[in-house]
């Protein structure tokens, strides 16, 4: 079975001052440099005028007579036209080439693939090569420098815009209905790291997380391993198993290996091996598994899944049942 390490379940960092990929490190070196420039723009100008304040600050003017009155000046007006120009051109052409070198990157062959599906409220994740089909919790693989393994993201909406944003690993991508954007991250190091939908969305905008769990190759490795496994049939739980098979679960969810196969809802063939649920919006376990499928609304109000009004048997079943799917 796949195990998280303790640092998953760490909090982390979601400021773009801490890149960990080199589409982020990139957007920070630009970031900076802009930052520097427009500082010495503010820095300038402000000095300018704190020194007029001062040096020209209200006098008697009884005692000193009305300045020179100076009407127009070909050199000054020259250069506060020139000069912005060439600042606007400057950053123009270095934003240009970050935007360019992150689309234009060569993908090496053995990149890995994943389709991200935006649906409110929540992110569906396929991986067409390696044939997984997860929900909200993205697991890649770090990349090595010497030999890079970048991730693809192929990127579209089942319903309205919804925006993909992990600010350590790279830039924001909309998703939008009916195009595919792209966009590739390459985690240095393992870890978790977090984000959320940056495009409204709806009433559950704000709870649209984003979990991304960067896998050293050999845990990386064993994540697919276990995701490729046919749903794990427990006899202990198999009540549980046919009243969920018997009720409108399967008309939105899909259990590997049995008649469940509704798409309008995330795969819950190993539900129990993510460490969160209702897209990151609480931890994943019995407790909460349980008045979630009872009653979305008290965990995240304004979901689009519809509350069970299952009897505590038949709840208590198909929570033990969900529980066992790893």
């Amino acid at each position: 079975m796949f195990i998280h390490s303790p640092s998953y379940f760490a909090q982390s960092s979601t400021s773009i001052f801490s890149p960990a990929a080199t589409p982020s490190h990139w957007i920070f070196t630009l970031s900076m440099f802009v930052l520097s420039i427009t500082g010495l723009i503010f820095l300038i100008v402000a000095g300018l005028l704190t020194y007029a304040l001062i040096r020209y600050r209200h006098r008697n003017l009884l005692t000193y007579n009305e300045p020179t009155q100076i009407y127009g000046s070909n050199q000054i007006e020259l250069a506060w036209t020139v000069i912005p120009a060439l600042i606007v051109v400057m950053l123009f052409l270095t934003t240009s080439r970050v935007i360019l070198a992150t689309q234009d990157a060569k993908k090496p062959a053995d990149a890995v693939d994943v389709v991200v599906v935006g649906h409110q409220f929540w992110w569906e994740f396929r991986y067409p090569k390696l044939g997984i089909v997860t929900a909200n919790e993205l697991h890649v693989p770090v990349s090595d420098p010497a030999h890079p393994t970048p991730t693809y993201l192929e990127m579209s909406s089942a319903d309205l815009d919804h925006s993909f944003w992990v600010p350590r690993l790279a830039g924001k991508m909309d998703l939008i209905p009916n195009r595919v954007n792209t966009m590739w991250i390459d985690p240095e190091t393992a870890g978790l790291y977090l984000g959320q939908c940056a495009q409204y969305c709806g009433v559950q905008h704000a709870k649209m997380l984003l979990r991304v769990y960067a896998d050293s190759p050999k845990d990386f490795a064993a994540w697919v391993a276990q995701q490729q496994k046919p749903a794990v049939e427990d006899p202990t739980v198999a009540e549980g198993r046919e009243v969920f098979l018997h009720n409108a679960c399967v008309n939105c969810h899909t259990v590997s290996g049995t008649m469940a196969n509704g798409r309008f809802g995330p795969d819950l063939t190993h539900v129990a091996s993510r460490d969160t649920i209702a897209s990151g919006a609480v931890e994943n376990n019995a407790y909460n598994l349980k008045k979630w499928i009872d009653n979305p609304d008290s965990l995240k109000p304004g979901a689009l899944m519809p509350p069970m009004h299952l009897n505590d048997h038949d709840l208590n079943a198909i929570t033990a049942y969900l529980t066992t799917l790893h």
